[in-house]
């Protein structure tokens, strides 16, 4: 197996001396005088050039018998963009890797090859092929680094117990996830819990505290004011003193209802995200740490997409789609969210979690409730939901949307197949085009979505009509939903667009469908 995989040594190597965090995740350095492999912004002495290998995934490194830096930590990197225009094969491996990457993907069993190859319409054998032409992996490498990796983070980060960490990072039983621990890394769990310095006693009952890694540029003040502008009443909070997003949040796996907060804030001169996740859901710590990744975009690959579009749009370099941590709860805020502001949808959106939505006891402020779920909303009454002001069309909508979510026959998350997820959203009453094409920006993370009839998006680009938009669109794919970001933000430099403020942070209506 070649070790650079398509990379440039040297190129990688320049990177790694100046620590640049534009490549944190993109590649990963092995070193064989160590035996181990680090992320480029690792912040070792830098090491020789002849002992340094190059890897553009950490399964590779690992594969090749290398284990991982305890310092820059490889699990704390942003993952590598699954989205490409080159050729069928190297598609397919890629959405393969994605499906992997996505905790919500998969039944409570985690994925495996069979299932992952039904999902994409090949063959286990066609996948493994691809698979290890792409990644010189198979997938259940590929998955096995993901797992031990998301293991190491809740030894570290988390008092949980070694049994509760093997059944979170996806093992079957405590043994396996022992022999593959020392196999991987010479080392005991339990080991590497106390190499740690903090016991289980110091550690329980705190929050469990994460870093992650944010890849350059990322327009900070542009990301917080779409959630700040969008909170929530009870379930998200945003303090502009210190710049710091909290939100409630359950999650539903194996069964059980994981319910709790979290608390962000961007270090904005370490190239760092600062994550506080409540103990409560330190037991799905992995799939916290994937939906907040979702939500703040962490893993988009800004090169690619600002050589795309910064000639339309110059001023955008470090905008972000903004996601989701539930998708359900994104839906029901876009179907809230039509024909009206911004600040009306948020309104409405805070007397529905009043009204349906579960109190929880948090320690910081303003966080009381969590989001209704489906079953809530299903099972409200049509008279309840018109006392929140909300019209009889927009009703329908919100229970058909529940009710189809509720009985698991649709999926809206980022491993969630999204042509049939759009066709799905559409046959539902009240939402069309413009209101399934959010859903598959912010929720799905669908970076070709395009919601070709949003007014201000026509307006930004100079046109009058949908299909004109369409048109004007297709030389961005397959990053359209960034260009729509930066279409709100400022509009582009195209002939004949016309001169007009920012509309990010004006009020603006959430969707374009109509009632």
């Amino acid at each position: 197996m070649a070790d650079t995989t398509g990379l440039e040594s040297d190129a990688c190597y320049l990177a790694m001396k100046t620590h640049d965090a534009r490549f944190d995740g993109s590649f990963f350095t092995a070193v064989t005088s160590t035996g181990i492999y680090c992320r480029p912004v690792c912040r070792v002495k830098t090491p020789r050039r002849e002992n340094c290998r190059f890897f553009r995934h950490a399964a590779q490194a690992e594969a090749a018998g290398f284990r991982p830096c305890l310092r820059c930590r490889p699990e704390l990197a942003p993952r590598a963009a699954s989205w490409s225009t080159e050729d069928a094969s190297r598609i397919l491996a890629l959405q393969a890797a994605r499906l992997i990457d996505e905790p919500d993907a998969f039944n409570d069993e985690g994925p495996g090859v069979a299932q992952v190859a039904a999902r994409l319409g090949v063959s286990d054998r066609h996948l493994r092929r691809i698979f290890e032409a792409q990644f010189g992996v198979s997938p259940l490498q590929y998955l096995q680094t993901r797992r031990l990796l998301a293991a190491k983070q809740l030894i570290a980060d988390t008092s949980l117990p070694m049994a509760q960490v093997a059944l979170a990072s996806g093992f079957a039983s405590v043994r396996r996830f022992n022999a593959a621990f020392v196999a991987h890394y010479g080392l005991n769990p339990s080991a590497l819990r106390r190499a740690g310095g903090v016991g289980e006693s110091e550690r329980a009952g705190r929050a469990i505290a994460v870093r992650l890694g944010v890849r350059p540029p990322y327009d900070v003040d542009a990301t917080l004011a779409f959630f700040a502008r969008r909170a929530l009443q009870g379930v998200e909070a945003f303090d502009a003193a210190s710049d710091c997003l909290s939100r409630t949040l359950r999650i539903q796996q194996a069964g059980h209802a994981h319910v709790g907060w979290l608390q962000l804030r961007f270090d904005t001169a370490r190239e760092q995200l600062h994550l506080s996740v409540s103990d409560s859901l330190g037991a799905v710590l992995p799939v916290v740490i994937s939906r907040v990744r979702a939500l703040l975009d962490l893993d988009a690959e800004p090169m690619a997409i600002n050589a795309l579009l910064h000639g339309a749009f110059p001023h955008g370099d470090g905008l972000r789609v903004p996601g989701t941590v539930d998708g359900f709860e994104l839906a029901v805020r876009a179907v809230l969210g039509q024909q009206i502001t911004v600040a009306a949808a948020r309104t409405m959106g805070s007397r529905l979690v009043e009204a349906f939505g579960e109190a929880i006891d948090t320690p910081i402020d303003g966080l009381t409730r969590l989001f209704p779920t489906p079953a809530a909303i299903a099972a409200a009454s049509g008279d309840a939901l018109g006392r929140l002001g909300i019209v009889r069309q927009r009703q329908g909508a919100l229970q058909a949307l529940a009710h189809e979510v509720a009985s698991g026959r649709l999926a809206l998350h980022a491993g969630a197949d999204v042509p049939a997820t759009l066709l799905a959203l559409q046959a539902l009453p009240g939402i069309g085009d413009w209101t399934a094409q959010y859903i598959a920006m912010r929720a799905l993370r669908w970076p070709d979505a395009f919601p070709s009839g949003d007014i201000a998006l026509q307006k930004a680009l100079g046109v009058g009509t949908a299909r004109a938009a369409a048109d004007a669109s297709q030389a961005w794919r397959p990053w359209r939903s960034y260009a729509v970001l930066r279409a709100w933000h400022t509009p582009p430099a195209l002939p004949g667009a016309p001169v007009a403020a920012s509309t990010i942070d004006t009020e603006i209506p959430e969707t374009g469908d109509t009632p």
